[in-house]
């Protein structure tokens, strides 16, 4: 099954709290690229099982890759596994308020649960907005891996709500990048 091409994604990239987390003097896709570029050293380690998890899934690994340079920056931002004020779980940063973590927070067995929940959100938003583009859905259920499925309202304001109100964006031109240049 197709959720979309993330490189036809329209994107803005990363809005200006999202940029001040690495003190950048730029917002939007350079921005997030920069973050993305940041992360690649970390992120390399665990390439292997990030393309093994997108192969299995479906899904391509760059967007892996940029969810988890977003909500971990390659497990940077954790401390012992956990982020987001202890309710995150690994470089995913699967929400135990709503999930059982699976894995340890690096495992592959963590990727393959944060990427169906992924997948869970692309499908109940494609199901939601039937007439939306793949790209426009895949887009949304990235928003939705933020802050749920009932959040995403319109295609205009579908980051209004997420972390930084630009947590689709930020997260697609993460991914962007990753595909061209993290050679993900």
């Amino acid at each position: 099954m197709s959720y979309g091409d993330i490189m036809r994604v329209d994107t803005t990239g990363a809005g200006p709290d999202t940029s001040q987390q690495d003190k950048l003097s730029v917002t939007g896709v350079e921005a997030s690229q920069a973050m993305a570029q940041t992360d690649l050293y970390r992120m390399n380690q665990y390439k292997s099982i990030i393309t093994q998890v997108g192969n299995e899934k479906g899904i391509a690994p760059a967007l892996i890759a940029g969810i988890i340079s977003r909500e971990s920056r390659a497990g940077n931002a954790l401390n012992n596994g956990w982020g987001d004020g202890g309710n995150g779980w690994g470089l995913m940063q699967v929400d135990q308020r709503h999930h059982t973590p699976q894995g340890g927070w690096d495992s592959k067995e963590h990727l393959s649960q944060g990427t169906g929940i992924l997948i869970g959100f692309i499908v109940e938003i494609r199901n939601t907005f039937p007439d939306w583009t793949a790209e426009q859905q895949l887009k949304g259920g990235i928003a939705a891996y933020n802050f749920g499925a009932r959040n995403v309202q319109t295609l205009a304001g579908m980051d209004r709500g997420t972390t930084g109100h630009d947590y689709s964006s930020d997260v697609v031109a993460r991914s962007q990048w990753y595909n061209t240049d993290g050679d993900f």
